[in-house]
């Protein structure tokens, strides 16, 4: 979501709709994001039900973050040294393959949890390369004006697919079962290549740069770091990023445990998808909340006030076996850490140099989506030694000190207004 304001020769230019270009870059997202919802059901009710391990299940939430840790930097450094059609529509085919695996090897007999784990890995370091891409590719088919209108529609559809479809995928797991319908988001990978395929547009803005050494990109690289390092709120932002991802990892690996162990919602049953959409509904409440905040509440102060309020929803889900209760409180939580990341992306995208936009954002977004796979790992190997509640408590605390980081950083103290 961008927080740069539309200028008047922006609404002189066509909506950003009547640019076919545009409409199957849309498209292609949306059919891509609506794959993903269906699998971050299906996945992990998959895994729990072959293993019954709440740390394998934790792995393999974990596989399709971790692979931004390893690859984050480079992909973000090399992404506009390279053709970046060719880099989506690569990264598309082989995270269709990848899925399509396993329906296959369930049809066979052969299917194991750790192959489901691999798969997840293999998704997730195709979406570092696609989201390296995509990032600068957006601005080239539209233009650098039409960027706001953009991101609101593609932010808009993805939100409201996130809040439909995971209880879609609750209904078609209950169905055809967890393998067959990892099928569906392999048959979504191929729908969105072509849409993507079938762009004439450039994705390059401008020709695209000369191979340059190693050591060019490593200084890329440090430049990107070093920006982030020497601005204090932009450095609060982000830790409390990683403390906040650290959090979500180990709460969204476990849902599907969280729903059978505590809740009693059997992976068979069309209400597992219910979890998944209270988390979605809270980042929807999160994303339309943050830009009606008033507009004199500084950065720093929004950012407190959602990491407040994070541990204290968390210990109720942690404790409480009330469905009602427990639904309602992962959605104010889902809402707190949508908050914190959109708010956080907002002052990266106002702060930052144009020329440094995609090494920062693509560097914070790895380091403060390094914590996802630690909390799911962490949260795993605790419920799977005592239990679910246990597990979440761990969470409850890791919030905490997100919130104490917060308290005592240059977030308290920020005077940059929001807007």
């Amino acid at each position: 979501m961008s927080e740069t304001s539309t200028t008047g020769s922006a609404e002189a230019q066509p909506h950003v709709f009547r640019d076919r270009s545009f409409r199957l870059f849309f498209t292609a997202r949306t059919i891509a994001v609506a794959g993903a919802a269906v699998t971050g059901v299906a996945m992990p009710i998959l895994v729990f039900d072959i293993s019954r391990s709440p740390f394998l299940t934790s792995l393999a939430a974990a596989g399709t973050v971790l692979p931004y840790l390893v690859f984050g930097l480079f992909a973000g450094a090399v992404a506009d040294r390279v053709n970046r059609r060719t880099v989506i529509l690569c990264a598309q085919a082989v995270a269709a393959l990848a899925l399509a695996s396993i329906p296959a090897a369930q049809a066979l007999g052969v299917l194991t949890a750790w192959h489901a784990v691999g798969v997840s890995m293999c998704i997730g370091t195709c979406f570092v390369w696609f989201d390296a891409a995509a990032f600068g590719a957006l601005p080239a088919l539209v233009g650098r004006q039409r960027i706001p209108a953009a991101n609101s529609a593609l932010w808009t559809s993805s939100t409201l697919v996130d809040v439909a479809f995971p209880a879609i995928a609750g209904v078609l797991v209950a169905s055809i079962g967890p393998a067959y319908a990892l099928g569906a988001d392999a048959l979504a990978y191929v729908l969105a290549g072509l849409a993507m395929a079938s762009i004439g547009a450039s994705f390059s803005g401008i020709p695209a740069a000369p191979k340059r050494s190693e050591p060019g990109i490593a200084r890329d690289i440090r430049e990107g770091l070093s920006f982030l390092w020497q601005s204090p709120l932009l450095r609060a932002l982000t830790g409390v990023g990683f403390v906040n991802s650290l959090t979500q990892g180990a709460v969204t690996a476990l849902l599907v445990v969280y729903a059978t162990e505590r809740l009693g919602i059997s992976t068979s049953s069309p209400m597992i998808g219910a979890v998944w959409t209270a988390v979605s509904v809270g980042g929807v409440v999160g994303a339309v909340l943050l830009p009606r905040l008033p507009a004199q509440w500084p950065v720093g102060a929004i950012t407190v006030g959602a990491l407040t309020i994070a541990p204290v929803v968390l210990f109720v889900v942690a404790t409480t076996g009330n469905t009602a209760a427990a639904i309602t409180a992962l959605t104010v939580y889902s809402g707190c850490a949508t908050v914190t990341i959109l708010n956080g992306i907002g002052a990266r995208q106002r702060l930052t140099p144009d020329r440094l936009q995609g090494r920062v954002n693509t560097t914070a977004r790895m380091v403060a989506w390094g914590g996802s796979p630690v909390g799911a790992l962490i949260a795993g190997a605790i419920a799977g030694r005592w239990d679910i509640g246990t597990a979440y408590l761990v969470a409850c605390s890791f919030a905490l000190v997100g919130a104490l980081f917060a308290w005592v950083s240059a977030l308290r103290t920020d005077p940059c207004p929001h807007r």
